[in-house]
């Protein structure tokens, strides 16, 4: 087995991955960055409507809108260095250094828009691909950035421990350690060992558990899973957030529709063409997310219809083309025309609020192993996400972790050599992966969903257990594969994120309890 020896060992090349990755090689330090496939592969090229860029003194407007949106629950210092570190966070590093061509208007400023739960027209963009511009850029720099290593199909496997994986018999008497991770190389099938002074998990959400969802294929709850197995702390994961606007068309994949659309003046109307958000919460089409969401399940429960539609008849043709080109061509592909007709919609999973609980520098209670981006829960978002916070957040959690990181990473650090990975060489059936998946996502859909109620999440959690029992078996037993691993690991967070809702018996947020068939 080959062994790799790194400072830095990123598992994701998202946004919040790829900006640490720059950060700490700009700092002298060699960095292994991981992602499972292309490296556009990640939630965050999919981001539509844009990123907060407040810099003019409204710090107090926005920390009060993410408060508000979260419920009351978010964490006050995370609110607070996001407010105070974010606009010199994306100056430095998507104004001045990659020069991202934001929206401008006619007088060359940066042009804002307004999205749900804002108060101010705060938030600016590419377009409505925001996610894809930003994530392309930091690419290209990442690739002529000296120091880095850009590793494409490998999957971590496991963590690394002082504890589980050093022939030393008395390291398992250490702090809890990391020290890397077990990869595997998909194009080869071999597993190798990455060892190093800091791991950071940058993996993404956990959308994918889910039968509907806007994330990448495979965003399963990789750093969440892998993390509990190496006895990390994990916080909020009830806090799973649906985006109220994904399109809905028969045959047709499910793709985010942008919550930008609404900010400009877009509205949700049910099959008959009449407001219903209203009569729930007066700001309407513009609530957060979770009050959107919840209101429009209930509604098509309640009615029978398959979807609401999204009204844009208050926009122009020509506005909605240029402002809107992806979503205009993708809707027309299966169909639609957004310039004539409303769109088609219901709710998705898209947000983990919750994940691998870190403190403002991404440490974990795990030495030595780090989490950012929407793997990590600082407690910024709270029991509910406000919209265009998420890719901020990865710049500002990625930077202020990897300055962090300087004093550990100059220092000496004993790694030991692992022990050879085993496994057998028998090849896992797709079919019965593809199965067990679908089975982990339709019980997830059904039961620990938009709305959840003790019998519902009692019903999930044994389905889970028997299930977890029999992949389990299943892997140990074949060669470990991309969709193994995702199997493996969705089917363990599935169980987390059913447990903490178990656990919680308050309804707020994205974690909404509904009374069971009878209870007034």
């Amino acid at each position: 087995m080959e062994v790799i020896a790194t400072d830095c060992l990123v598992i994701g090349a998202g946004l919040a991955g790829s900006a640490y990755a720059l950060h700490a090689a700009r700092a002298g330090f060699r960095v292994e960055l991981l992602s499972m496939g292309a490296p556009l592969e990640a939630n965050s090229d999919w981001a539509q409507g844009g990123i907060i860029y407040d810099e003019a003194g409204k710090g107090s407007s926005l920390a009060r809108d993410i408060l508000v949106a979260s419920d009351g629950t978010a964490n006050v210092a995370a609110i607070d260095q996001l407010v105070r570190e974010g606009p010199e966070a994306l100056r430095e590093l998507l104004l001045d250094d990659l020069a991202i061509r934001f929206d401008r208007d006619a007088a060359g400023e940066l042009d804002r828009t307004r999205e749900a739960g804002h108060q101010e027209r705060r938030i600016i963009h590419a377009r409505d691909a925001t996610g894809h511009a930003i994530l392309e850029g930091v690419m290209k720099r990442v690739d002529t950035t000296a120091g880095i290593t850009r590793r494409t199909g490998f999957v971590a496997v496991d963590l690394l421990t002082l504890s589980h994986h050093s022939v030393d018999a008395a390291d398992r008497y250490q702090p809890l350690t990391c020290f890397g991770a077990y990869v595997l190389e998909t194009a080869t099938g071999e597993i190798r060992a990455i060892t190093a002074k800091k791991t950071i998990l940058a993996t993404g959400g956990l959308g994918g558990i889910f039968l509907h969802s806007t994330n990448q294929p495979g965003s399963v709850g990789h750093g969440v899973a892998m993390a509990w197995r190496a006895g990390a702390r994990l916080i909020d994961l009830e806090y799973v957030q649906f985006h109220p606007t994904v399109f809905f068309g028969r045959n047709a994949p499910r793709f985010l529709i942008t919550e930008a659309l609404r900010g400009e003046g877009a509205v949700l109307v049910d099959g008959r063409g009449q407001r219903f958000i209203e009569a729930v919460d007066p700001r309407g089409s513009l609530a957060p997310r979770d009050v959107v969401s919840r209101t429009i399940q209930q509604h098509l429960a309640r009615t029978g219809e398959a979807c609401v539609y999204l009204d844009l008849s208050a926009l122009s043709a020509d506005f909605i083309r240029e402002r809107f080109p992806s979503i205009y061509a993708r809707c027309l592909a299966h169909g639609v025309d957004i310039t004539k007709e409303p769109i088609p919609v219901v709710p998705a999973a898209h947000y983990s609020c919750g994940g691998v609980h870190a403190d403002l520098a991404g440490r974990t209670n795990v030495q030595r192993l780090n989490a950012i981006g929407e793997t990590a829960c600082t407690g910024l978002h709270g029991a509910n996400r406000l919209a265009s916070t998420s890719l901020l957040e990865a710049l500002v959690s990625a930077r202020a972790t990897a300055r962090a990181d300087i004093a550990e990473l100059s220092a000496e650090f004993r790694r030991p050599e692992p022990p050879p990975w085993q496994h057998p060489t028998r090849p896992a059936d797709p079919l019965l992966i593809r199965q067990d998946l679908e089975l982990v996502q339709q019980t997830m859909w059904n039961y620990a969903g938009i709305a959840r109620s003790p019998r519902r999440l009692a019903r999930a959690r044994h389905i889970l257990l028997e299930l977890r029992e029999e992949i389990l078996a299943f892997y140990r037993d074949c060669r470990p594969t991309r969709e193994l691993i995702e199997l493996r690991n969705a089917v363990q967070t599935a169980l987390l994120v059913v447990y903490a809702a178990t656990l919680n018996p308050i309804s707020k947020g994205c974690h909404s309890l509904v009374n069971e068939p009878g209870e007034s």
